[in-house]
C-alpha cells in the first residue's frame, strides 16, 4: 500500500486525540499501568523487559504535552485508495485494506470512549454467519488494550492486544504467586517451566475463549435488538452502565463461552475466565463462582453446569426485563437500575 505511513499516521492521531478526551478519566493506577504498557508497545520493548523509570517518566510528560494541543474530538477521515473515509466507517475501509493484509477497528467503548487501531490481518473466518478478522502486529492503536470487540456485525481479534493483557496481568500475579485462578491456569499452561511458550499457548487458547465470548455478545444482540446499546447510550452514571454491561457479559458467557469451554474441557480457558471473574461480574452472578470453587477445591463439575444453565436463563430475562422497560419509560429505566443493584443483595444477582 503505497500511502501505508499517511494513513498509519492519520489512525494514530485519531487514536491521541480519543486518549487526549478520555484517558485522565481512569484512576491513577489504570493510568500509570497503561501509560507503562502503551509506552512499551510503542518503543517496541520485549514484554519482559521493564521500561526504564526515567526515560518513561519523560515520554510520559511528552505525551500529556501531546494531548493538550490536540483539538479533542476532532477525528480526521482516513486516507484510502484515493479517498477520504470517516474514522468510524470501518467496514468502508475494510473493503480496501483486507485484500492488501490489514484490518481496521473502530467504535465507541466504555464510558463513549472512541477506540482504534491498525494491524497486520493474521486471518478471516466465518462463524455462525459472524466474520471474525484476527490481527497480529499493530501498526497504529489508542491508549486502551482491548483484546476483542464485536462492531457491526464482525467479530475483531486482536492478538497482539491479547498477548499484552495476558502478559500484564501474570506479571502483576508474579508480584505476589497468590492462590486462586489464575495460579490454576498458568499450572494448565505448565508456565513455571517454560514461560514463553506457556504465554503463546495461553494467548492462542484464550484467543479462542474470547472469540467465544464475542459469537455470545452477538448472539445477546439478537435477542436484545438495537434498544439495549441505546439504552447504554443513554446512561449518565458509570456504575450504571457497568452493571448493565455485566449483566448482558453474563448473558453472553452462558450462552457461548461457559457451555463451549466446559464442552471441550478446556481447564486452563475455565480458571483463566474466574481469574478475570471480579468487580460487578462477581458480585452479580455469586452462585458462578461459587460453583466454580466447588469444581476446583472438590472436583463437582455439576454444580458448574447448572448454575450455566440457570444463569442463561435467568440473565435473559432480566436484561430483556430492561430493554422493555427502556421502551416503555427510557428515562426511569437507569433509576431503576441504580436503585436495585444498590441494595444488598441485589435482586439482580443470581
Amino acid at each position: 500500500m503505497r500511502n501505508l505511513p499517511d494513513l498509519i499516521e492519520v489512525v494514530q492521531t485519531n487514536c491521541h486525540i480519543a486518549d487526549a478526551a478520555y484517558a485522565r478519566e481512569m484512576t491513577m493506577c489504570t493510568y500509570l499501568l497503561e501509560m507503562r504498557e502503551y509506552f512499551r508497545w510503542e518503543h517496541e520493548l520485549p514484554l519482559t523487559q521493564h521500561p526504564p523509570k526515567d526515560e518513561i517518566g519523560r515520554w510520559l510528560m511528552e505525551r500529556e504535552r501531546l494531548w493538550e494541543s490536540l483539538n479533542a474530538g476532532a477525528f480526521a477521515p482516513l486516507p484510502v485508495e484515493g479517498r477520504e473515509i470517516p474514522p468510524f466507517e470501518s467496514e468502508l475501509v475494510n473493503r480496501c485494506l483486507l485484500p492488501q493484509g490489514m484490518v481496521y477497528g473502530a467504535g465507541i467503548g466504555r464510558f463513549h470512549k472512541p477506540h482504534f487501531f491498525l494491524g497486520e490481518l493474521v486471518r478471516r473466518e466465518e462463524r455462525e454467519g459472524i466474520t471474525i478478522l484476527v490481527s497480529g502486529c499493530e501498526y497504529a492503536r489508542d491508549l486502551t488494550t482491548l483484546p476483542a470487540s464485536f462492531q457491526n456485525g464482525i467479530i475483531y481479534l486482536r492478538q497482539d492486544a491479547l498477548k499484552r493483557a495476558l502478559w500484564e496481568k501474570i506479571e502483576l500475579w508474579q508480584n505476589k504467586s497468590a492462590e486462586g485462578p489464575l495460579k490454576s491456569a498458568l499450572q494448565c499452561y505448565d508456565y513455571a517451566r517454560n514461560p514463553e511458550a506457556a504465554l503463546q499457548r495461553m494467548s492462542e487458547q484464550e484467543g479462542e475463549a474470547v472469540i467465544l465470548h464475542e459469537l455470545g455478545e452477538a448472539l445477546a444482540q439478537r435477542q436484545l435488538g438495537a434498544d439495549w446499546q441505546a439504552m447504554l447510550g443513554g446512561f449518565s452514571h458509570r456504575h450504571s452502565e457497568v452493571a448493565a454491561r455485566a449483566m448482558r457479559d453474563h448473558l453472553a458467557d452462558c450462552l457461548s463461552t461457559l457451555p463451549r469451554l466446559l464442552e471441550t474441557q478446556a481447564w486452563g480457558s475455565l480458571h483463566f475466565y474466574f481469574a478475570e471473574f471480579d468487580g460487578m461480574r462477581k458480585s452479580l452472578f455469586p452462585r458462578l463462582y461459587s460453583a466454580y470453587l466447588a469444581w476446583s477445591n472438590e472436583g463437582d463439575l455439576g454444580g458448574l453446569e447448572q448454575a450455566v444453565e440457570a444463569g442463561r436463563e435467568h440473565w435473559q430475562d432480566v436484561t430483556q426485563a430492561l430493554v422493555e422497560q427502556h421502551r416503555r419509560a427510557p428515562d426511569e429505566v437507569e433509576k431503576g437500575l441504580l436503585e436495585k443493584i444498590r441494595q444488598t443483595p441485589t435482586p439482580l444477582a443470581l
